[in-house]
């Protein structure tokens, strides 16, 4: 892939081979034909033949009519002419050649759609159609998209500049007639040029943009098949392959025209069997139905009608002679000359084939989990357990003899009493339910030691405590009634009580 014609060129030089358009060894060109009379001399009073196979861009090839004689070769750049101005193309072939693809595209040497060579290109002529070809990939898009607001039911698959920027064709595909009325006024206002749609067919838009197949070669369309043949599905059946529709459709989205190419040979095949489908012979064990049938290997597997899992490989021209038998009234005693029980091929477990279940999405899934399973198994077998074995033993320590706290929530419980803390001699609290965390306490180490109020009615909590709450009696004091001491309006006065 490298000249004019692929899509790793820049213009009018390849930037593929590097040979600056000239490739003598016609190996990048797109439907190449090869010169083999390029290396035979030939006779002096020969005239060369004067019609020259031109290439443009993808693979459209066109002839023209070299009148001003000019000496010629494989990839020259020359000067054309053009309904509308003049075009630039490469050599794709001279010679006698020209003569058998003259004739294999149904054209006279006198044809008057041959047009004229003026000259060879100059370095001014390469460089703005280099300038013209730069723009082809925006001109593109804009046109698309204008094609895309006039809801057209078409696709625009590529654009073809013409040298002296007169004239832009736009190659498209569509399934019915469109009706470019509106396209075509809405592309030269915008383009300012002369406005050209060519419809091509889905096999010309492959060959045209070319790419690389299912079997890992390029396009047979891109490279040298110009004839599309039709192509049934009733090849595939032929062929016996099945019938996939994303395996037997090509970049086109048409049947692969390589369908056709061995055709032939299976169909010649196919011609030395009794049959395809519904055989059935008779022995005197049973009755046996063909299963199927491999053409290239001439083979054919029956089985008998009370052992379907059975099957049986027996050559083509066996089946034949004991269907003649069957018509003359013959019954052979086994479908093969061996003893019974040795023509059964090794096929113990009759399976009907799901051709959708080794496609699923999720046939992994199971295999995965089976063998993570297996890992994880594998490991805690070898794994040691060390959860008890690294505890220490503490049977011979010291202090294992104390009592056990009878109260597991008061950490306090065993604590030793202080002669010296005052309120010791409290009297005892019986056993509470543990009160809820009070979220306003911020440091409940300080407010567990805090002595508890003695005066249950006094639920305030924002008055601040009585200094003299916890006074000792007075025997003086005269007898006030129970409830809470009295405030002294005048913090500042003495206090006479």
């Amino acid at each position: 892939m490298g000249c004019g014609s692929c899509g790793t060129t820049t213009g009018s030089s390849p930037s593929g081979c590097k040979s600056n358009g000239s490739c003598g060894t016609s190996s990048c060109n797109k439907l190449n034909t090869y010169d083999w009379f390029k290396d035979i001399d030939l006779p002096e009073n020969y005239t060369p033949f004067d019609i020259i196979e031109i290439r443009f861009k993808g693979s459209r090839k066109e002839f023209f009519k070299n009148v001003n004689n000019l000496e010629l070769y494989t990839g020259d750049a020359v000067v054309l002419e053009s309904d509308l101005g003049h075009d630039i193309g490469h050599v794709s072939l001279t010679g006698e050649l020209v003569r058998l693809q003259l004739r294999k595209a149904e054209l006279t040497e006198n044809s008057p759609n041959i047009k004229k060579i003026y000259r060879v290109a100059t370095d001014s002529d390469k460089e703005k159609y280099t300038e013209f070809k730069a723009k082809e990939p925006s001109t593109l898009e804009k046109a698309r998209t204008i094609a895309l607001e006039l809801k057209l039911e078409m696709k625009l698959s590529d654009i073809e500049f013409q040298a002296d920027g007169k004239k832009v064709i736009f190659f498209y595909t569509a399934e019915e007639r469109v009706d470019f009325r509106e396209l075509i006024k809405r592309y030269a206002t915008d383009f300012k040029t002369r406005i050209e749609m060519r419809q091509i067919s889905y096999r010309e838009e492959a060959s045209r943009l070319g790419g690389i197949g299912s079997c890992g070669r390029e396009l047979c369309c891109s490279t040298w098949l110009t004839d599309y043949k039709i192509v049934n599905i009733s090849a595939a059946r032929f062929q016996n392959l099945s019938i996939n529709m994303l395996k037997l459709s090509g970049q086109c989205g048409r049947l692969k025209c390589c369908l056709n190419y061995e055709l032939d040979t299976y169909m010649e095949s196919l011609g030395q069997f009794p049959g395809t489908e519904k055989v059935t012979v008779n022995t005197k064990i049973g009755t046996a139905n063909l299963q199927k049938i491999d053409i290239l290997k001439k083979m054919m597997w029956f089985a008998y009608q009370d052992k379907p899992g059975d099957w049986i490989p027996i050559p083509a021209d066996k089946v034949t002679e004991i269907i003649e038998k069957n018509k003359r009234g013959e019954i052979p005693e086994t479908l093969v000359d061996r003893p019974l029980g040795a023509e059964i091929m090794s096929k113990t477990s009759y399976k009907v084939d799901d051709m959708l279940e080794d496609s699923s999405i999720t046939r992994m899934e199971d295999k995965n989990k089976e063998r993570k399973q297996g890992e994880r198994n594998f490991r805690d077998r070898n794994r040691p357990d060390n959860r008890n074995n690294n505890r220490p033993d503490n049977r011979n320590q010291p202090n294992n003899d104390r009592p056990r706290n009878p109260n597991p929530n008061n950490p306090n419980s065993n604590r030793p009493n202080n002669p010296n803390r005052p309120n010791n001699d409290r009297p005892a609290i019986p056993n509470q339910p543990n009160r809820p965390n009070n979220p306003n306490q911020q440091n409940p180490k300080f407010n567990n030691e805090r002595p508890r109020n003695p005066n249950p009615n006094n639920n305030n909590p924002n008055r601040p405590n009585h200094p003299n709450i916890n006074r000792p009696n007075n025997p003086n004091r005269p007898n006030r009634p129970p409830g809470n001491p009295p405030i002294n309006p005048n913090p500042t006065a003495e206090n006479t009580d």
